[in-house]
């Protein structure tokens, strides 16, 4: 399961965020392996196709795909030098797939600012700074490796690497973000093999005054970043509310859905997922895969087994499913068969023929 990481500084709103979202927290037994740690909520992804599929089918049980959020608290100034809890929060912040990094953007007098005043862009810019500092420090220990490595022998590959990690190494030390870099294919995965903070991709959620909720404030980060805009506050009101007094509430405010499903489905793009479909009397589910994923891969996420012996997949839009039923469809000629080569797209609900 992808894991995202809620970062900021003291008094952000952090852990209202991390309360407010693991509100919305699916049952654990849904999802073999998964142990919950008391700063680990699984949230599902919104996806408003899972009843309609199960409707059609009388489906017993409907299973959404999941996130897991962690609420990793404590960064500050120096961080990266050991200040407050920094190295075990850094730590932490390494074992996530993306970054969820909460900047103030609210006046209230009644909770401190650890700098003393609201400053979204210089608060920002204080995380980054720290991410980048403990990506030089890695970045450092391989340049170090490789060097000594060349002196027993060059050879391309190690100039290679060399290369990229003094080009790494250039960003990092401007305080700047590793994944603003221009990459090929090759250095990509060797990128990858590093868990750089900085390379992660990183969605900033800017906790806005309520009264800010229908302006649009993200420009105060500048638009080179990813900025979602909501209230905290807000949405931990909307969260204790009756599911026809939240929808009476949002449609008052002019918006159709909360922002804490923004906030998930935003995070699910970023991470390049993307959903196919299953669906039957047992059970109505979503599973998740990368983008590009081709059919046996597919397979493999409900059952390894599935991967090895796959044959082909009989697949119907859900669109189509929804309108005609799984036979109607198949009557209507909306059913395509599909071999090993099929990339996968969103919304194909899908039936796996396979080898056991």
């Amino acid at each position: 399961m992808l894991r995202v990481g809620i970062v900021g500084l003291p008094n952000v709103g952090k852990s209202t965020l991390f309360k407010t979202l693991t509100k919305k927290q699916v049952p654990c037994e849904n999802f073999p392996f998964c142990t919950i740690e008391p700063n680990v909520g699984v949230v599902e992804v919104p996806d408003n196709r899972l009843k309609q599929l199960a409707d059609v089918s009388k489906s017993e049980r409907i299973i959404p795909t999941a996130i897991e959020f962690v609420d990793i608290a404590g960064l500050v100034k120096g961080a990266h030098k050991g200040e407050g809890l920094g190295n075990k929060f850094l730590a932490n912040i390494r074992e996530v797939d993306m970054i969820a990094h909460v900047v103030r953007s609210f006046n209230d007098t009644n909770v401190h600012h650890v700098d003393g005043s609201v400053n979204p862009l210089r608060d920002a810019e204080t995380i980054e700074i720290e991410l980048a500092m403990a990506d030089l420090e890695t970045i450092s220990k391989r340049l170090d490796a490789t060097k000594a490595k060349m002196k027993a022998g060059k050879t391309k590959e190690l100039e290679k690497e060399l290369n990229l990690f003094e080009k790494i190494y250039a960003v990092l030390e401007q305080g700047k973000m590793a994944r603003t870099l221009s990459l090929d294919e090759e250095e990509q995965n060797t990128i990858k093999s590093l868990h750089l903070l900085t390379y992660k991709p990183i969605l900033y959620v800017l906790n806005i005054d309520e009264k800010e909720i229908q302006s649009d404030q993200r420009a105060v980060l500048g638009l080179s970043r990813q900025i979602l805009s909501l209230s905290i506050k807000v949405e931990s009101e909307i969260i204790e509310m009756e599911e026809q007094e939240q929808k009476e509430f949002l449609s008052a405010l002019g918006i159709s859905c909360s922002g804490l499903d923004r906030l998930i489905t935003k995070c699910y793009e970023l991470l390049n997922l993307m959903t196919f479909l299953t669906s039957g009397e047992k059970e109505t589910r979503a599973w998740t895969v990368p983008k590009g994923t081709k059919a046996p891969q597919a397979a493999g996420v409900i059952h390894t087994d599935f991967e090895k012996g796959f044959i082909r997949v009989e697949i119907i839009h859900w669109e189509d499913f929804v309108a005609l039923g799984e036979s109607g469809a198949k009557e209507a000629g909306k059913m395509r068969i599909e071999g090993k080569d099929y990339v996968m797209q969103d919304g194909d609900v899908c039936y796996f023929r396979v080898s056991t």
